[in-house]
C-alpha cells in the first residue's frame, strides 16, 4: 500500500505522443520518435526550475495488440535519449496499457485517461500536490484530470486536436500554442524561473 508523504510540491503533467514526441499513432520502434520542436527545450527548463516532469500517457496500442511492453520500452528509452540530449530529463512515467471500451456503456479502467488513477499514484510516489500541479497535453482528455483533482490544465493543440476539444479547453481551462509557453506560465505559477 503506498503511503503519502508528508511535504509535497507541484508537479507538471504531461502527456508523451503529440505533446513531448510527434504523434506517429501506436509508435513501436525507436526510428518512429521525433520530438516535438522546442518539446526538449520546455522539459528543460522545468527540469532547471525544479518542477518534476510526470508523463501520463494512454498507451491502448499494447491493450489492442499493435505494440508489446517491449516495444513500448525500447520506444520509451529512445525518447528519453532525444530528451537527455537537449539536457532534459523525465522524472517519472506512468501508463495505462489497456484498450478502450468497447461500446459507451462499458466502464473504463481507472488509469486510462481521463481517470486519475495514475495521477493519484504519482502524487504518493512522488510527494505531488495535485492541487497545485499542471496538466498538459495535446487533447482534451490528457488535461480533465485537473477538473477533477482541482489542479491546471493547458492544452497545447497540435495538428490531430479535435476543436470541440480547443473550444472546450478555452472555455474551461487554459489554450497556449506551444509546450514552451505552457511551461512559461507553469514556472511563473510556481515561482521559478
Amino acid at each position: 500500500m503506498r503511503t503519502r508523504p508528508t511535504s509535497t510540491h507541484p508537479a507538471a503533467f504531461l502527456d508523451r505522443d503529440g505533446t513531448i514526441n510527434v504523434d506517429t499513432h501506436y509508435p513501436r520502434h525507436p526510428d518512429d520518435v521525433a520530438l516535438v520542436p522546442g518539446a526538449a527545450e520546455a522539459i528543460a527548463r522545468l527540469n532547471a526550475a525544479g518542477i518534476p516532469v510526470i508523463v501520463v500517457s494512454n498507451q491502448s496500442g499494447i491493450g489492442r495488440g499493435y505494440l508489446t511492453l517491449a516495444d513500448y520500452e525500447r520506444v520509451r528509452l529512445r525518447l528519453d535519449e532525444l530528451l537527455a540530449a537537449h539536457g532534459a530529463r523525465v522524472d517519472a512515467t506512468y501508463i495505462c496499457p489497456h484498450a478502450p471500451p468497447e461500446s459507451p456503456d462499458e466502464p473504463s479502467c481507472e488509469c486510462r485517461k481521463p481517470g486519475t488513477l495514475l495521477y493519484r499514484n504519482a502524487a504518493t510516489d512522488h510527494a505531488i500536490d495535485l492541487s497545485r500541479s499542471w496538466f498538459i497535453g495535446d487533447r482534451w482528455r490528457d488535461i480533465a484530470a485537473a477538473l477533477a483533482l482541482d489542479g491546471r490544465g493547458i492544452l497545447v493543440p497540435g495538428r490531430e486536436t479535435p476543436d470541440d476539444d480547443i473550444r472546450r479547453a478555452r472555455r474551461d481551462m487554459i489554450v497556449e500554442p506551444t509546450l514552451g509557453k505552457a511551461v512559461e506560465r507553469v514556472i511563473a505559477d510556481c515561482g521559478g524561473s
